[in-house]
């Protein structure tokens, strides 16, 4: 197995800023938009925003996590059944301006089930899509970011993976792991 660095620790600083900085662009103080992260990777990616657009604002920016388990193409496809996680969501997103924050696009199907969950919390006026890493040529589904941190190409039997401080290691980096062929 290969591990390259696409990003480090300082570049994935820079990068949120300025997601941040476009977020704040098209979205203002944020009082008609709300924030949220694809379990299980969007998460942290949904609290690093946040935390950054509060700091800037200086006021809450609503924010929540989204469970998509069930609403998976795949769902019942596995020979192991999929675990699902929490989500949380403490708002309405009715009319408001939704930003779907995940880490990495590949396929576009996770995006897809996260629409259908999305639903039950209301009908948003509008939905954007933001990815640290936009994993080109490899979608199945036509789905686009509105808001990328970094493209990459990559080939199928590669991965991408996107490591937070504090899970298992001393710092944020983005990684491009290649599996080798034996």
């Amino acid at each position: 197995m290969q591990k390259r660095l696409i990003v480090n620790h300082q570049l994935l600083d820079i990068m949120v800023m300025r997601l941040c900085h476009q977020l704040i662009e098209n979205h203002g103080d944020f009082s008609d938009s709300v924030i949220i992260g694809l379990q299980p990777r969007g998460r942290q990616v949904a609290q690093r925003l946040q935390a950054n657009l509060e700091t800037i604002l200086g006021m809450r920016v609503p924010t929540g996590y989204l469970d998509t388990t069930f609403h998976r193409d795949d769902f019942r496809r596995r020979d192991t059944p999929l675990t699902a996680n929490a989500t949380h969501i403490d708002f309405l997103i009715e009319d408001k301006k939704v930003i779907l924050a995940d880490d990495v696009l590949y396929t576009g199907r996770s995006v897809r089930a996260a629409l259908d969950a999305m639903i039950a919390f209301g009908r948003p006026a509008n939905v954007e899509l933001l990815v640290l890493i936009d994993r080109l040529h490899s979608r199945h589904l036509p789905i686009e970011p509105t808001y990328v941190g970094r493209r990459v190409n990559s080939i199928q039997s590669q991965r991408v993976l996107v490591e937070w401080q504090g899970q298992d290691t001393q710092e944020d980096n983005i990684w491009l792991i290649t599996k080798n062929e034996e």
